[in-house]
C-alpha cells in the first residue's frame, strides 16, 4: 500500500514537475520584444492592442506571453483600491449576496479606472489577461483565492483576497500572477515596478506556496492541502526567481531547544550555489549571520544545520544571494529538566 502510494504521489509530482519545461524550446524573446516596442499603448481599443501584440507570433504559448509581459510591464499596481476592497471584503464577509452584488457593480468602476489610468489591484490584472487572451483565442479563466504575503499572511481561509489566472495551452492548464510578476507596494506604499517572471506558467507545486484558490481543482495538484498552505513558512518572490519547490522546516512556526540542531533544506528547479545561502536574522536595522554548518548539495537538495544558542523568539529569513526567500518564526526555549 505505501509502495502505491509513494508511486501515486512521484506520478503527480513529475506531471506538475514536468509544466515548467514543456515550453523550453520556445524562444520568448520576440513576444517580449513586441510587448516593448508596444509600451504605452491604451487600453481603450483591447482588440487592436490584442492585434499588435499577438498577430505576428506563430504560437498560442508565444501570443500569451506577448500579453502577459505587456500587462505586467504597462500597468501598475493600485494599493487604494486594493485597501478599500479588502475592507469591503471583510465588512461583508458573512453576507455573500451582499457581497457579489457590491463585487459586481465595483469592477464596473475598477474597469473604468484601469482603462484610464492604467492602475489597477489583482482583479483588474486578473481580469486584462483573460479579456486580451479571449481576443487572442485564447482559453483563459481569473481564479479568486488567497495569497500569502508579508502584508497579508492568511492564517485563515475566510476571506478571498487575491486573484491569478489559469490559462490553457496545448490542451493543459497553467497558472500565473500578473499581478506579483508586475511589482511589488515598498514601505511607502509606492508601487515599485519590478518584473518578476518566475509567475508566468509557474509550476503547481511552487505555486501553492502562497497561492490557494476558492475551488482546490485550480491548484492543477494534489499534495497541498489547506494546513500545509496556512501552515508554511511564509514565501517571497524570489523562491519563484528561484524555482524553489520545497522547503524543510515545512512549517513556518517552530519551537525548539536552546542549543538543539536544525535541518534545513530547499529543492531548487535552478542551480544555486552553496556559498550563496545563509541564514539571517535582524537586530534592529542590523543584519546578524547565523551560523551554518554542513552545508551540501546533492540532486538540486541543499542542505545545512544550524544550533539556536540563545533562548527568545526569533525570525529568521533564508536568504540567497542578496535576496531573502523565506521567513521562519522560531522560538528558542531552555532545556528540559533532566527528571
Amino acid at each position: 500500500m505505501k509502495k502505491i502510494l509513494f508511486l501515486v504521489l512521484f506520478f503527480i509530482f513529475i506531471i506538475a514537475s514536468a509544466q515548467i519545461a514543456d515550453f523550453k524550446n520556445i524562444d520568448f524573446t520576440k513576444a517580449d520584444n513586441i510587448a516593448k516596442l508596444n509600451k504605452g499603448e491604451g487600453l481603450q481599443n483591447l482588440p487592436l492592442l490584442c492585434y499588435k501584440l499577438t498577430s505576428k507570433l506563430p504560437t498560442k504559448v508565444e501570443k500569451f506571453r506577448a500579453i502577459y509581459s505587456w500587462v505586467c510591464t504597462n500597468i501598475s499596481g493600485d494599493i487604494k483600491q486594493h485597501n478599500k476592497i479588502y475592507k469591503i471584503r471583510e465588512k461583508l464577509k458573512n453576507d455573500s449576496i451582499a457581497l457579489v452584488k457590491w463585487n459586481n457593480k465595483y469592477k464596473k468602476k475598477a474597469f473604468k479606472k484601469l482603462l484610464k489610468y492604467n492602475k489597477t489591484m489583482c482583479t483588474g490584472y486578473a481580469y486584462l489577461i483573460k479579456e486580451l487572451a479571449f481576443l487572442a483565442d485564447i482559453e483563459c479563466k481569473i481564479i479568486d483565492g488567497y495569497g500569502r504575503t508579508i502584508n497579508s499572511n492568511v492564517d485563515s481561509l475566510e476571506t478571498a483576497n487575491h486573484s491569478w489566472n489559469a490559462v490553457k495551452l496545448n490542451n493543459k492548464w497553467y497558472l500565473c500572477d500578473a499581478t506579483w510578476s508586475s511589482g511589488y507596494m515598498n514601505e511607502n506604499y509606492t508601487f515599485v515596478k519590478d518584473y518578476n517572471d518566475g509567475y508566468f506558467l509557474t509550476n503547481p507545486i511552487l505555486f501553492a506556496k502562497n497561492h490557494y484558490p476558492l475551488h482546490k481543482k485550480w491548484l492543477l495538484n494534489e499534495i497541498t492541502t489547506k494546513n500545509t498552505f496556512l501552515n508554511s513558512p511564509l514565501v517571497y518572490g524570489e523562491v519563484f526567481k528561484y524555482k524553489i519547490i520545497n522547503l524543510t522546516p515545512s512549517k513556518m512556526n517552530i519551537e525548539v531547544r536552546k542549543n538543539e540542531e536544525v535541518n534545513f533544506n530547499f529543492k531548487a528547479l535552478k542551480n544555486i550555489p552553496t556559498n550563496t545561502v545563509s541564514l539571517i536574522y535582524y537586530l534592529g536595522n542590523k543584519e546578524i549571520f547565523l551560523n551554518i554548518y554542513n552545508i551540501k548539495k546533492e540532486k538540486g537538495i541543499i542542505t545545512f544545520k544550524n544550533k539556536f544558542k540563545w533562548k527568545g523568539f526569533y525570525d529568521v529569513h533564508l536568504k540567497i544571494k542578496d535576496d531573502i526567500v523565506a521567513t521562519y518564526s522560531i522560538k528558542v526555549i531552555k532545556h528540559k529538566k533532566k527528571t
